[in-house]
C-alpha cells in the first residue's frame, strides 16, 4: 500500500511542473523581431488565376453553344444526321447530297416515286471489282460520250428479261422484233451482215446500196426480192451478173423490156432502104451479148455481127 501511494504522489508532482511549464510558456513575452508568414496567394498571381479561371470558364460556355448549335443545324437525332437516316435495311438518303470522296454500296436505288439521279459537273464512272481487288467492269458516262467497258455488254426488256441488244468482242445481237434505223443515210455496215429479213417502212423505199464497191447478196437456198405495191430496181454502173449455176433464171411479167440495146446492121437485096424499120429481132451472141436485128421473112441475126465482134 505504501508502494502504491509513492506512485500517486509521484504523478501528482509530474502533472504539476508540466501545468507550471505550460503557464510560463504562455506568459513569456514575445520577441519584436518576430517575421509573420502570410499563407496563400496574394498580388499578380492571385490575379492571373481568376483571369485564367475566368477564361476557361468563357471557352466552356462557347464550347457548349457551338455544339448545340452544330446538333441543331446538323438535325442531329437518335437515327442519324441531317438527310441521313440509319435504318434496319440499310441508310436512307433524302434531298441532294454530294460525295467527295469515293463510295463503295452494293446496293443503291431510289424510292418508289422518284428517279435516281446521279449527277456530275465532269463525269460519272462506276466500277465494278472482283475479289482481288481487279477492275472487271465499268460504265463512264461523260458530256461527250457513254462508254462502257466489260466483257459483254447486255440491254434486257422489263418484261420478260428478254435480250434486247448483246455486244462482246465476237459478236453483237440484236433481239428486238424490229430494227429502225431513222437516220438520212440509212445504216453503213463495214462487213457483211447476215439478216432472215429485210424491210422498209410503210410508204418508203428500200434501197440497197454500195456507192465505191459491189453489192452481193448470198443465201444458201435462195434470195427473194418482191415488191408489193411498187417497182424494184438493180442499176449498176458497169455490169449486172444475173448467174444461176444449177438452175434457170426465169422472168415472169406482162412485159419485158431491154431498153439501150444496140443495133446490128443487115443488108438485104429484097429490102428497100427507103422503107422505115419498126419490127426488130432480138439476138444473142455467143458471148452473151444482146443485140437487135431488123426483122426480116427469117431470122437475121448472125454470130459475125459487128456487135457480137466489138468488145
Amino acid at each position: 500500500m505504501d508502494r502504491c501511494t509513492n506512485l500517486d504522489i509521484e504523478e501528482l508532482k509530474m502533472t504539476r511542473e508540466q501545468y507550471i511549464l505550460a503557464t510560463q510558456q504562455n506568459n513569456l513575452p514575445r520577441a519584436e523581431n518576430a517575421q509573420l508568414y502570410p499563407v496563400g496567394i496574394y498580388g499578380w498571381r492571385k490575379r492571373c488565376l481568376y483571369f485564367f479561371v475566368l477564361l476557361l470558364l468563357v471557352t466552356m460556355i462557347v464550347n457548349l453553344a457551338m455544339t448545340i448549335w452544330i446538333l441543331k443545324v446538323m438535325n442531329f437525332t437518335v437515327d442519324g444526321m441531317g438527310n441521313l437516316r440509319v435504318t434496319k435495311k440499310g441508310i436512307r438518303l433524302e434531298g441532294i447530297s454530294e460525295f467527295l470522296l469515293p463510295l463503295y454500296v452494293k446496293e443503291i436505288h431510289s424510292r418508289k416515286d422518284s428517279p435516281l439521279v446521279l449527277q456530275s459537273d465532269r463525269n460519272v464512272t462506276m466500277n465494278a471489282r472482283n475479289h482481288m481487288g481487279q477492275l472487271t467492269g465499268q460504265l463512264t458516262v461523260g458530256a461527250d460520250a457513254v462508254e462502257a467497258q466489260c466483257k459483254k455488254f447486255e440491254v434486257r426488256s422489263n418484261e420478260d428479261g428478254k435480250v434486247l441488244f448483246s455486244a462482246d468482242e465476237d459478236e453483237i445481237s440484236i433481239g428486238a422484233e424490229k430494227l429502225k434505223v431513222t437516220g438520212t443515210e440509212g445504216a453503213v455496215f463495214g462487213h457483211s451482215v447476215e439478216t432472215p429479213h429485210i424491210r422498209a417502212e410503210p410508204s418508203q423505199d428500200l434501197r440497197l446500196e454500195s456507192p465505191t464497191r459491189s453489192l452481193i447478196m448470198e443465201a444458201p437456198r435462195g434470195v427473194q426480192v418482191s415488191a408489193a405495191a411498187g417497182d424494184f430496181k438493180a442499176t449498176c454502173r458497169k455490169e449486172l451478173h444475173l448467174q444461176s449455176t444449177e438452175g434457170e433464171i426465169f422472168l415472169n411479167a406482162d412485159t419485158i423490156r431491154l431498153g439501150n440495146l444496140p443495133t446490128g446492121s443487115f443488108s438485104s437485096s429484097s429490102s428497100s432502104s427507103n422503107s422505115r424499120q419498126t419490127v426488130y429481132e432480138l439476138c444473142i451472141c455467143p458471148n452473151g451479148k444482146l443485140y437487135l436485128s431488123p426483122a426480116g421473112a427469117g431470122s437475121t441475126c448472125q454470130s459475125s455481127s459487128n456487135i457480137c465482134l466489138w468488145n
